[in-house]
C-alpha cells in the first residue's frame, strides 16, 4: 500500500515538473514572438520565466532527481572499499541530513519573511517564489534520514526504479 502511494506521489511530482517545464517553454515562446515578431517585449514574460525556472529546478531536485543522481564525490567513493563506503554513507547522511534538518526552521523563517516583498511586475509574493527551496531542504533532510536508516539496517533497502 505504501509503495503504491509512493509511486502515485512520484508520478504526480514528475507530472508537475513536466507541466512547469512546458509552461516555462511556452513563456519563452511568447517572449520570443513578442520581442522579435511584434517588436513589443512583454515585461511579465521575463519575470514569469525566472520564477518558473526557479520552481522547475528546485522542485525537480527535491522530488524527481533520484538520490543516486545527486552530486557526490565519485572519485573518493570509487576508491573506497565496501566497509569504508558504508561508513562514508552513514557519516555523509548524518552531516548533510543534519545540516538540512537544522537549516529547515531558518529557511522557512526567511522565506516566510520574504512574503512582505513581491515581484515587481506580476506582484507574486516572494514566499511563493522561494517556497520550493524550503521543499528542497525538507526533501534533502528526509532523504538523508531514510538513507541513514537503510544504512543502519533499520529500514529495508530502497527498490531501484528503472
Amino acid at each position: 500500500m505504501l509503495q503504491r502511494i509512493y509511486r502515485v506521489a512520484q508520478q504526480a511530482a514528475r507530472g508537475l515538473a513536466g507541466a512547469m517545464f512546458l509552461l516555462l517553454f511556452g513563456v519563452f515562446l511568447v517572449q520570443i514572438v513578442a520581442r522579435l515578431v511584434f517588436d513589443h517585449p512583454l515585461p511579465w514574460s521575463d519575470e514569469a520565466a525566472v520564477v518558473l525556472y526557479v520552481w522547475v529546478i528546485l522542485w525537480a531536485a527535491a522530488t524527481v532527481v533520484p538520490q543516486r543522481e545527486q552530486v557526490m564525490f565519485d572519485l573518493a567513493w570509487n576508491l573506497a572499499g565496501p566497509r569504508l563506503r558504508h561508513a562514508m554513507r552513514i557519516v555523509g547522511n548524518l552531516l548533510v541530513g543534519g545540516l538540512a534538518f537544522a537549516a529547515l526552521p531558518a529557511t522557512w523563517d526567511y522565506v516566510h519573511f520574504m512574503a512582505r516583498e513581491s515581484t515587481p511586475v506580476l506582484e507574486i509574493p516572494f514566499l511563493w517564489v522561494f517556497l520550493p527551496f524550503v521543499i528542497l531542504v525538507a526533501a534533502l533532510a528526509l532523504r538523508c534520514a531514510l538513507d541513514l536508516l537503510r544504512a543502519l539496517g533499520l529500514l529495508a533497502p530502497a527498490q531501484v526504479q528503472p
